[in-house]
């Protein structure tokens, strides 16, 4: 058991320590690897994710992608740094941000992904899209990716059949409201089960529609205050019934950055500190932006399980 006390500047009333729980024995295995094709994404030890937001407007880097040029020479980073999957967006998905067209999206993705995929080949790619003709359209240009739904298939209603007819793996995530109303004032009663209830119900809809590799994201900042964060944070360990793949996304985050008073810019350390947490509550993929730190929580990660003895 790990009891880790919080500091005041992080000014939670609500959790006066954080308890995260070795806890994976006591579950059956987990599902433990996720197929892209041919090609399988064995997840025994977590991966990293590589965030590459090809939009002029995400809360940290946007903008930044738009030159072809600085659009590889960061995804050669990234490989260079021990990425396993990069994640393109082309819609910002930000607190109280606006939906683009279609048009517009795959205006910006499919330069990216051809740019990518030409240069390198070899890395798995999953689309950060909730519209399942974006989907689509991108795996009829380059082939099988993962889709990232940060809707959780509420914007739109074809998502999971198309999911299933596919036959690729899709990021379940949990959002409460959309985008643009999220963060009026989200509310929750009890926040792991009303989340727990919510990935139930879809992880049913998606088995019925064939999907067979299914990733939950809880959502961080989607549709959460600062409370709920920390507490779904403190608490990561509660999805572990469902023997799925466990995704966190807490790069340069909010609930990171007001806690600590500071900016994006300056939050690498705090998502340092998150992300560690996030992998003793059982997380196996870490979604961020700085590549090199998250590889080296995980070694660091590994290091300490190694020593644990069940």
């Amino acid at each position: 058991m790990f009891y880790i006390c919080v500091l005041s500047i992080v000014k939670l009333k609500s959790i006066k320590r954080m308890l995260i729980s070795q806890s994976t024995g006591k579950f059956l295995k987990r599902k433990n690897k996720i197929s892209i094709g041919s090609e399988e994404i064995d997840l025994t030890i977590p991966i990293v994710m590589g965030i590459v937001n090809v939009t002029p407007d995400s809360f940290y880097d946007g903008g930044k992608m738009n030159d072809e040029n600085v659009l590889l020479a960061s995804v050669e980073e990234m490989v260079k740094n021990g990425v396993t999957v990069l994640d393109i967006g082309g819609v910002s998905t930000k607190p109280g941000s606006q939906m683009v067209s279609t048009k517009t999206e795959l205006e910006r993705l499919l330069p990216a992904v051809y740019a990518i995929r030409k240069n390198f080949p070899d890395i798995p790619i999953s689309i950060d899209t909730f519209r399942s003709w974006v989907a689509v359209r991108i795996m009829d240009e380059i082939g099988p990716v993962i889709v990232n739904d940060v809707s959780g298939g509420s914007l739109d209603t074809k998502m999971f059949e198309t999911i299933g007819r596919l036959k690729v793996p899709y990021i379940l995530s949990h959002i409460q409201g959309t985008p643009a109303t999220m963060q009026e004032n989200p509310q929750y009663e009890d926040i792991i089960k009303e989340i727990g209830s919510y990935f139930s119900e879809r992880v049913k809809r998606l088995t019925k529609f064939g999907v067979e590799d299914i990733i939950i994201d809880p959502g961080f900042g989607f549709g959460k205050n600062l409370d709920h964060n920390y507490e779904l944070l403190n608490r990561l360990d509660s999805f572990k019934v469902f023997q799925l793949p466990v995704m966190v996304g807490l790069s340069r985050k909010s609930m990171i950055w007001k806690a600590l008073e500071i900016t994006p810019e300056t939050a690498l350390n705090g998502t340092t500190v998150a992300n560690t947490l996030a992998l003793m509550g059982g997380a196996d993929i870490l979604r961020v932006h700085d590549v090199k730190e998250a590889v080296e929580v995980i070694k660091i990660f590994c290091e300490i399980k190694a020593t644990i003895k069940i």
